[in-house]
């Protein structure tokens, strides 16, 4: 059923079948590493067999046809016909990226047909490495009875399925007409645990099943039926004529060694965890599947409610009544909690951005022909959800990167000492109002020389130009810069990188580069936890306020009117020692009015640089709900927003990283003139 109030059917499939295939993908990638692990070969088909089974529920034909072949493919695996060679991997790899084309609804049966050809051949391959691999197994001691083997006589099933499985999507009947498919069936239907009618909840299943198969039916396929239903269930399988036969509240232990999948796995289930993976021992409703656009309507009502809630308290601030002063107090309260609990929901933990990379990490391994293996570190750092969409495309062009001019061939690391396989290191950790995103390699560093030489060439530096190490390793984010020797898929003009800082620098975040010869460099992404409301510093310059970050806040300091004027040849204080530059935010923005006789300087900073802010007064800590500007603003490099101040005013929100940038030009210009 679908209208307004109710989703579309297809939707909520598309939705979860995204989850199927991410699951399918991690278990294809471990199995790249582990091709003799049984459980993440039933992973795969368990994945396989839901995709298949709730695409033809839903009406996505042609991706049931399709997924129907890999599925066989894996079915032969686990049963031990098939071997899970690198090949047949690879392929399943490429026809799950037609499965999610296909779940989008684009059919390209040429496409379709040239991987099946392709699986065709590669399960053929992989055939005959299995049976060898299964004669060894043979060779290897006494033939024991194989659990999966047939019996001829047939098997007796005895099952429950648990009380909320009507609830969950289960529906008997369904498990009941795949063991009729199987062989010779008869039914008989326990009631022994009914209870009396004034206590029976209809919602409930209270019914129990004994089910007799008749023929050479493999234990395998019965277990099949119940696979995604396992875990919760009370199951018996016997031989029909063993000796003795299990109670039916002990389920066999067998029937768990195909693997564990929980009931919210199935599409047929409802809503899966939000995170994608199925929680043991969760009710179905502990989590709940919420539209990405409706996090983002309430965040925006919580916004307009931190704003109404500042004019209330600034209202309540000049006024004698306590009883508004109580009530302004007790909002402020409630709406920061409401903001907290907001930013808390928006939050997702990088190991979604990161495990989106192991399947980069392989193909890229295979087109560049290097060893490369990738290492996470703090997968638990949790980012908001808008700032991860928007990284990915960011850190696919600095991996690229890495293991195009970074890592070396394997030759080439072997001469150098170093383990054939290249190692890509993606780390986060959480740093105050910021997240510091890493991407590490052990290659051979970047060539200054070169980096040098071609900036040179680009007039972007003069020769006899000095620079740091950070200054110069910035100019590869220049737009069309390239070191690259020869053009190829992987690096060439530019390589994005340009689109990269500016990426970066769109979410208020700065990028800093080290590297070390012959052993590696280090890219540094320091972002916002947050894109929509931020602990902000306002000040004011002139008659206009304004709101610094106060994530990039260090400490402020006073500086006097005679302080000013004894600095006005060089733009410098002395701080502890170290001097830094700061900018008279006066006559940046051209305010045209006289500095108070007392001003304060903000020293703030973007990772190893600092600068002061010199501005006319600081009024205070604000919650600020950040507003994009105009198309017309948005060209003002030293604004990154707006927002709505209490009085119904606009402050504009000052871009930290541009201000470093144009006081450090300042200072350079001075140095020149001097």
């Amino acid at each position: 059923m679908s209208g307004p109030g109710f989703p579309d059917p297809a939707d909520t499939f598309r939705v979860e079948a995204a989850d199927v295939l991410n699951e399918v993908e991690q278990a294809l990638l471990d199995l790249t590493q582990n091709p003799h692990d049984k459980d993440l070969v039933d992973a795969v088909f368990r994945g396989l067999h839901t995709l298949k089974g709730s695409g033809a529920m839903f009406g996505f034909d042609d991706l049931a046809g399709f997924t129907h072949h890999c599925e066989s493919a894996f079915d032969q695996v686990r049963k031990g016909a098939v071997a899970a060679t690198p090949e047949l991997i690879s392929i399943v790899l490429s026809a799950q990226d037609r499965m999610r084309a296909l779940v989008a609804g684009e059919v390209d049966e040429e496409k379709q047909n040239r991987i099946l050809a392709q699986l065709g051949e590669a399960v053929a391959a992989a055939s005959d490495q299995g049976a060898s691999d299964q004669d060894a197994s043979d060779q290897g001691g006494a033939q024991a009875e194989t659990p999966g083997a047939g019996e001829a006589g047939g098997w007796r099933v005895r099952f429950r399925l648990p009380a909320d499985c009507m609830a969950n999507g289960t529906n008997p009947l369904f498990l009941l007409d795949e063991l009729r498919e199987l062989g010779e069936c008869e039914i008989a239907l326990l009631t022994d645990r009914i209870p009396p009618l004034a206590e029976l909840d209809p919602r409930e299943c209270h019914l129990g099943w004994d089910v007799t198969l008749k023929g050479a039916i493999d234990r395998d396929d019965i277990e099949d039926v119940f696979i995604f239903v396992m875990d919760d269930m009370e199951l018996s399988i016997e031989p029909i004529g063993a000796e003795r036969e299990k109670a039916l509240e002990q389920p066999s232990s067998s029937t768990r060694e195909a693997g564990r999948a929980s009931a919210e796995t199935n599409a047929t289930a409802g809503a899966a965890p939000a995170d994608g993976k199925a929680q043991p021992g969760k009710a179905a409703g502990d989590t709940l599947r919420v539209p990405a656009e409706r996090l983002d309507e309430l965040m925006d009502r919580v916004g307009q409610l931190v704003i109404a809630q500042s004019r209330l308290s600034q209202i309540a601030h000049g006024n004698v009544d306590l009883a508004l002063r109580s009530v302004s107090e007790e909002i402020e309260r409630l709406s920061g909690e409401l903001r907290d609990t907001m930013m808390v929901m928006r939050m997702v933990p990088v190991s979604t951005l990161f495990g989106r990379f192991r399947r980069l990490i392989h193909d890229l391994s295979e087109e560049t022909g290097k060893a490369i293996a990738l290492s996470t570190e703090g997968e638990g750092t949790e980012v908001d959800k808008t700032v991860i969409e928007r990284l990915f495309d960011p850190i696919v062009h600095l991996v690229r990167n890495s293991c195009d001019h970074g890592l070396e061939t394997p030759d080439q690391r072997r001469t150098a000492g170093k383990p054939e396989s290249g190692n890509i290191t993606l780390s986060a950790h959480q740093a105050g109002g910021e997240v510091v995103i890493t991407i590490r390699d052990d290659g051979r560093g970047i060539d200054r020389d070169r980096v040098r030489a071609k900036a040179e060439e680009s007039g972007l530096i003069k020769p006899d130009q000095v620079l740091s190490d950070q200054e110069l390793f910035q100019l590869i984010f220049h737009p069309g810069f390239s070191t690259a020797a020869q053009v190829s898929n992987l690096s060439g003009p530019g390589v994005g990188m340009d689109v990269v800082k500016r990426t970066i620098e769109s979410l208020r975040g700065t990028i800093e580069v080290a590297s070390e010869p012959g052993e590696g460099s280090t890219i540094a992404l320091r972002i916002p936890l947050t894109l929509a409301i931020i602990e902000g510093l306002l000040v004011r310059v002139g008659e206009e306020q304004y709101v610094i970050p106060l994530s990039s806040v260090e400490e402020c300091i006073e500086l006097s009117l005679e302080d000013d004027m004894r600095h006005r040849g060089r733009s410098l204080i002395s701080l502890r020692g170290a001097l830094v530059p700061f900018l008279r935010l006066r006559e940046v923005f051209a305010s045209g009015t006289k500095p108070d006789p007392y001003q304060k300087i903000i020293v703030v900073s973007t990772g190893a640089e600092r600068v002061g802010l010199v501005v006319d007064q600081i009024i205070g800590n604000h919650q600020t709900v950040i507003k994009s500007m105009s198309a017309f603003h948005r060209s003002a490099a030293s604004f990154s927003g707006a927002t709505i101040l209490g009085d119904g005013t606009v402050a504009l929100i000052l871009d930290v990283p541009q201000l470093v940038s144009l006081a450090q030009q300042q200072e350079e210009r001075l140095q020149a003139a001097g």
